[in-house]
Parts: structure tokens; sequence; C-alpha cells
């Protein structure tokens, strides 16, 4: 599949990046130490395979990769360079480069995460406003940029006469009923072709690219190699089509897929460093770090982007990954921070500082905030999951791009006539979040005002005007609206992330009901606090997330003094969705989509033994194996075609069943094949052997083919008696591919990641074979 790798950037390349030579005396060690010959290194082997062959060690699409195996190869690797490194100067400078590689690579990812963020904000923020009007100064202003250089009261700030509406540029005036529909019918149109749009490119170039992508990015860094999801087509189709989808005016969010396009980013810039491209355990912790940019631009919470890694996608974090991640989200939030895409000096729109304390009694609000957010997430958990199932298996999943097409106009056509729908999101929670000053024009600040009072500013004392009111209904609406549509967008074929509409789904709250704690004209209740506490209880409820959620929050509002609400809130939310059911939206998409993710915080608790799930079971054939001397070409040839399975066990002989070692499918695929092109005499006769000295043989008989490099001599086995609960906490804290079971030292069986998933599937009473990649 040469074609493939050339084209992927998920595939693990061998490519020598400080020539030939030196790569031979780097990775030569691995191969001896690895497969037991000696722990220095310095015993060679006699065989044709010396030296590694391309493709040897790597892995299959939709294969589980080997971390103990890849980490041992980067153990030996390391080991190889620091012994080298007193030999002679540029073996000194190689070591440096080597042990700085990671810095530099984290450098590369912020600056490129950063700034991709930054163009699609500024993007996204141009169409959106695009949708109802075009800027005559130029049409790349969005509609504030456009209203900067206009010389008018600051009430008037959004009738700056360079922007003109659709109706104004067509008939030349905004007021009226056809003027109304004029510009309802452009905001449809505009919404329709961003998202078929969006839709279009996803099914032609990039399939990878709809969703969020956190689900599958879990499962990736759990081990299992995915190819082309984080490659370079994928990331160029998901920046595009995100601005589209987001400027569609669809209920999603941009900070889902933000992760996902960041760790696209963190997988290219790997190719660039041959210790990353060589090593799937490796590049495994730069996307950790990846992920952990990806939060923070989205959110500018650089710490709680780390916090987001550590706490949700990640599988295996080193204390290593943990500086590099806070190193890549802090050069990511600098760059964003930098390009200043909202002209406000913050890295989001709806950045908000609050500094009113909170009283005691508040708590229950913010508890009963937190249950609301837990009882939204559980119901739309079931309702999302069941209405993806029902894409997967019936006649709609064969139509995205109707689908798309259905979902946006019907958005679009009831969310026009509600100005707290037509504003993008990030607005509506900016506007939510932020408190009412004298100045502000929304109606949600619309108090009646007094000037004749004493007290000029009193703010809180004021009566409500009728635009409060209209705006209370018009935002339950938008609650309702907001709710059961994104039900239905959340899975569709565009970049779709969660963060922002389930933020949004609780934002105000009659503090009225508070009056009596305050003492008169004093500042008290701060409705954008309920609003943002409210937003991280329905995330917290969606998500299942906690420590990194509050402290995401805590990054966005710059409120020390709300830790504790937010703490309250969120941890409510969680409880009260666990209640309900047990997975977040996250987990739940991957079982749905049957990849092979061993969840690391669920109990195995069944009494079940390592015999009863083994393969072969009782009434099956008996295992596949491969002898250690006594099989020729042909035979091995045989099994490879006749059999799918990732790799074989080798015994001494058939009878005896005493285990030598295992050896990967792919791995005796290419070493066969280059065998046959380079060395001479391998026929199809030839007899194979894995051990360290040739069976003897008559004269006569075809040249032989030594394997013993590509055998692991150390594969993990338990024995039958094992109980499965000891061989599930193995599988997740080793990330292992297969385990062989035996029996007084004789090979019995196989486990794989599979069989382990698909008992544990049985055990809940769900269906096992929805465990493969779908």
């Amino acid at each position: 599949t040469a074609s493939d790798s050339t084209n992927n950037s998920d595939v693990a390349l061998v490519i020598p990046l400080f020539g030939v030579e030196s790569k031979n005396k780097c990775l030569d060690g691995w191969f001896s130490s690895y497969n037991g010959g000696g722990m220095n290194g310095t015993s060679k082997m006699m065989d044709f395979l010396e030296e590694p062959l391309p493709g040897v060690g790597t892995y299959e699409d939709f294969n589980t990769i080997d971390w103990v195996r890849e980490k041992s190869r980067d153990r030996d690797r390391h080991r190889e360079i620091t012994s080298r490194s007193k030999e002679s100067t540029w073996a000194l400078i190689h070591s440096v480069s080597d042990a700085f590689s990671g810095w530099l690579l984290m450098l590369l990812i912020g600056l490129l995460a950063g700034s991709l963020a930054g163009l699609i904000d500024i993007s996204a923020h141009w169409m959106t406003d695009l949708k109802e009007g075009v800027c005559l100064a130029g049409f790349w202003f969005n509609h504030e940029h456009c209203c900067w250089k206009s010389n008018i009261t600051f009430t008037d700030r959004d009738k700056c006469p360079e922007w003109k509406s659709w109706s104004q540029l067509m008939i030349g005036h905004g007021e009226g009923a056809f003027a109304y529909i004029l510009n309802y019918f452009m905001y449809v149109i505009w919404a329709l072709l961003f998202s078929l749009l969006a839709v279009l490119l996803v099914k032609g170039f990039a399939p990878y690219a709809c969703g969020s992508g956190i689900p599958e990015i879990k499962t990736i860094l759990s081990g299992f190699i995915i190819r082309g999801y984080l490659g370079k087509w994928t990331l160029i189709i998901k920046t595009i089509t995100l601005v589209l989808a987001v400027s569609s005016g669809l209920s999603l969010g941009k900070e889902g897929p933000l992760v996902h396009v960041a760790c696209c980013c963190g997988n290219i810039l790997c190719h660039l460093f041959t210790k990353y491209r060589k090593n799937e355990a490796k590049r495994r912790e730069v996307l950790s770090a990846a992920a952990a940019a990806g939060v923070s631009v989205a959110f500018g919470a650089p710490i709680g982007g780390v916090l987001f890694s550590l706490e949700e996608v990640s599988y295996y974090f080193p204390l290593k990954t943990l500086w590099r991640s806070f190193f890549a989200a802090l050069v990511a939030a600098f760059t964003l921070r930098s390009i200043n895409p909202f002209g406000n000096s913050r890295l989001v729109l709806f950045y908000v500082e609050f500094h009113m304390p909170w009283h005691l009694l508040e708590l229950i609000p913010f508890i009963l905030l937190g249950i609301f957010g837990g009882l939204w997430g559980a119901f739309f958990i079931r309702s999302n999951i069941a209405w993806c199932r029902r894409r997967k298996t019936t006649k709609l999943g064969k139509y995205p791009v109707l689908e798309v097409f259905v979902v946006t106009a019907i958005t679009a056509i009831l969310a026009f006539p509600n100005e707290y729908t037509r504003m993008s999101t990030s607005e509506l929670i900016s506007e939510l979040f932020n408190d009412c000053g004298i100045l502000d024009s929304s109606k949600l600040c619309e108090y009646v005002n007094d000037f004749n009072s004493t007290k000029g500013d009193d703010l809180p004392d004021r009566a409500a005007g009728q635009g409060v009111y209209t705006a209370m209904w018009q935002l339950a609406l938008a609650l309702i609206m907001k709710v059961f549509i994104t039900i239905f967008t959340f899975g569709m074929k565009v970049p779709s992330g969660l963060f922002i509409p389930s933020m949004l789904a609780f934002y105000h709250h009659d503090w009225v009901i508070f009056s009596g704690w305050c003492s008169q004209g004093a500042d008290c209740i701060t409705p954008g606090l309920y609003a943002m506490v409210g937003a991280a209880a329905c995330l917290g409820g969606v998500t299942r997330m906690t420590v990194s959620l509050v402290v995401i929050m805590f990054e966005l509002t710059g409120g020390l003094e709300y830790i504790v609400p937010l703490m309250a809130a969120a941890m409510t939310s969680k409880w009260v969705a666990d209640a309900i059911g047990r997975e977040g939206i996250y987990d739940a998409h991957i079982r749905l989509n049957g990849y092979p993710f061993l969840e690391a915080k669920e109990e195995f608790s069944h009494k079940t033994l390592a015999m009863d799930v083994m393969r072969p079971r009782r009434n099956d054939p008996p295992l596949t194996v491969i002898t250690q001397d006594s099989m020729t070409v042909e035979d091995v040839e045989a099994i490879i075609n006749e059999t799918t399975y990732s790799g074989y066990p080798v015994v001494v002989s058939r009878e005896s069943q005493r285990l030598v070692g295992f050896v990967l499918r792919r791995d005796l695929i290419i070493s066969i094949e280059n065998a046959r092109k380079k060395q001479d005499g391998i026929v199809s006769t030839s007899i194979i052997y894995f051990t360290d000295h040739s069976p003897p043989l008559p004269p006569s008989s075809p040249s032989m083919l030594k394997l013993r490099s590509i055998l692991d001599l150390s594969p993990f086995t338990v024995t039958d008696q094992t109980p499965m609960e000891i061989v599930v906490d193995i599988f997740r804290k080793l990330g292992l591919r297969q385990c062989l079971v035996t029996h007084n030292g004789k090979l019995l069986g196989i486990i794989t990641k599979k069989d382990v998933l698909k008992h544990i599937a049985q055990l809940a009473n769900q269906d096992p074979d929805s465990i493969l990649f779908n």
C-alpha cells in the first residue's frame, strides 16, 4: 500500500531523517534487545533481516498498536543514541537535537493550531453577518468592523450607513413587510448555500471531516489506527467546512472540531521528526498535547485544555506529556491572542468579568441548575443516540446531503423571526453572560430609567421595562428550539461541536425572587453568573467533565470567587446524569460506532476466567500456530491466505504446543516477499525457522529462511485460570493487542482486545457483534 502511505498523513512511514547509515545504527539495537538478544544490543543476528525492513513493525489500518512493543522500541532507540553521544561531536549534536525535538514540535503545533483557530474565528464571524447584509466600505468587513469608522452615536451603533441589509441593497429601504420577507429569504438562502457546500466538500473530499471528532480521537489515543483520520485532506476540509457549518446558523459549536483540527496539525507535523514518525506510542503523546492546544484556542483556556486532555481524551498521559501539553496550549493561546480575531483583546467572543460576591443561600439555585443540567444532559444523550442509531440503520443514512438540507432549512426558517436564534451562538452567549450597563441597547437591559433619582447609576433598583419581558419569552422559545434542533444536528455529515449548544441550554433566571436578601440599592444578584453556572451544568451533564469544565469556565470569566458555585453545579449535574445513564456523549458515540475502546473508568465486576473468553472455544477448530523450525514458506503463505488474523503464536511443535513467541502477520508477509526478491535460493519449499541455529537438513534441500528478528520472544501470557478482571486490567494498563493463554506452559488459546470488548458487551446484555469498526 505504497500509495496509501504517501496520501495519508496518519501512516507510519519509514523514511530515514539522518541518512540510511545512521538510521540503521540507531535502530538495529532494538531488534536484538527486544527479541532477546541481550539488553546491551551487542549480539548481532546473522540472518538477512539484520537491518530492519521498511514496513516491519508498522500496523495495518483499523488495527490496535502494541504499546509494550512501541515503548520498548523507543527505550532501545534512546539508549542507542545516548551511548553513541560519547563517541563523537556529531553524535552529541544528534543526541541534543533528539531531546529538543519534542519541544520544537510542541511550538510548531501551538503556532499552527492558534493560526488556524484565528482564521476560523474571523471567517465564521464575517460569513455569519453576510447572511443579513454586506459592508459597502469593503465586503470583507463584518458588521462590527464595518461600523468602527462611522461617525454615529453609541445608541445607533448597529445602524451605520456603511452596512446595508439585503433589502436596502435590492429595493432601497429596510422597512415594511416586503423588506422583511426579502431579508428572511436571503437569510435562508445563504444558510442553505453554506451548509450544502460544507456537506458536499465533506462527502467528496474528506468523509472523516464530519462530526466533532472527539470520540474518534479518544479511540486513536487508546491505540487504534484510523488511517487518514488525522491526515492533511481531513485538516484542509475540516477547517473550510467548519467555517461554513458555523456560519450557516446550524445549532452546533466549533469547539469540538477545533480539537480535531489541532490533532491533525500534530499528526502532520510528527512527520518532520523521525522519533515521532516511526513510533505510534510517541505519536499519541503528541496528539494528547495537540488536543490540549485545541481546547486552549477554543475557549481561551490553556490550563483547562491540559486538564481536558488529561480527564476526557487521553489514554496514556505521562508527566512529560503534561508539561508538553502545557507548553503547546500556552503557545496556541498566545498565537490566537496575537491575531486578536474579535478585536476585543480576548481569545473568545463571550469573555466576561464578574466581581460581585455571591450569597451562601445562592448555592440552592446553583444546585438546582446542576440538577437541571444533569437531566438535560441525560435526555440529550438518549435522544441523540436514538436518532443517530436510526440514521445508521435506516435509509436516512444514505442521503446525508438531503438530511443537512432539511435540517438547515428548518433551523433557518425558525431562527430568523427570533433575534436570539438569528444571531450566532457565540454572540448569544456573550449577550447572556454580560451584565447590563446604562448604555446597553439589548432588550435584556431595557429597564425603566429614572434619571431624576438621587442615585444616578443605581442599576439594580430599576424596574423591568417591556423589553425585558419580551426578551424573556423570546429566550424561552430559543431554549426550546435549540434543545430539540441540536438533537438532530449533532452527528450530521458536517463538522459539528457540542460545547456551545450545550452551554446555551439554560441562561435566564427570575432573579426577582432573591430581592429579599439585598439591602436597598445594593448590587446583589449577577444574572450573568446564573447563565454561566447553568451553561457549565448543561455541558457537564452532556460530556460528564468536572475538573476541566470548572477550570475552563473560570478561565473564561476570570472570577476566582465563582469556583465554588461552578463546582457545585458541575458535580451535581454529573451525579444526576450518571444516575440516569453512565455514559457521556463521547463514550455513547464510541459505543454506537463500535470502536474498540476499552473504557478505563468502568469497573469489571464479573467472576469469569480467561478460559471462558479465549479462543478457540470448545467446539471451534484448533488454534492456528506456526512451528519454530519445520514449516516451509508455502505452508506459512497458505496459513496467511486462509486466515485473517493479525498475528500467530510460534510453538516448538504441534505435538508439544510449547510456546516460543508471537509473530505479526504484516511482518511475515513483508519479510517473505523481501526474501523472495533479495535472497538467493528462497523458494516455496524453503524451511522457515525462528531459532538461533538452523535445523539439520539434507544437503540437497533449498536455502532456509531465518526470521528470528521479527519474532516477539516475550509475548504477554496468562494462565487459563486467571480471573477476567485481572486480564481486563492488564489490557487497560498495558494497552495490549493480544494475550496468550497457557496451561502448564502449553499454549491453549488467545485473547484479543476485541474478545475482551465482546465479553464485556455480552455481560452487559448488548450485542457482542457491535464491537467492530463500522
